[in-house]
């Protein structure tokens, strides 16, 4: 069978890509060993630190007293969040075979979902 692109992928991939970007921002607050943020010049910053970038200071990624990232911070979130779904679903538009490479996972995840939700009723009649 093969898979056509069609809307509801994109609505599906968009919500996987939001909840990557939830992932990724709980991930960068949570393992960040050393601070990101090690003074108040942002040149200073980028130079120093490895994991501070001119998008953390031109999209005003927010940092507490110590110059870690912040986790309790919507601003963090909506900025990862954007990022990936945006990001993720213009390779979807632009790169050839990307949105029919995603629509063909979505389509086996929602086909194994149905299987198995399926196994499970026959497993409980018999």
């Amino acid at each position: 069978m093969e898979t056509e692109l069609a809307t509801w992928h994109f609505v599906v991939a968009g919500v996987l890509f939001a909840l990557f970007g939830v992932l990724a921002h709980v991930g960068r607050a949570v393992f960040n060993v050393f601070p990101d943020k090690l003074s108040d010049t942002p040149a200073v910053n980028i130079l120093v630190s490895s994991d501070y970038s001119w998008g953390d200071y031109l999209w005003g990624v927010e940092f507490d007293d110590a110059g870690y990232y912040r986790l309790d911070s919507l601003r963090n979130l909506r900025l990862y969040v954007v990022s990936c779904v945006v990001g993720g679903l213009a390779a979807m538009l632009l790169i050839d075979g990307a949105g029919l490479g995603i629509a063909a996972l979505i389509d086996a995840g929602v086909n194994g979902f149905v299987d198995l939700f399926w196994q499970r009723i026959d497993e409980l009649r018999g």
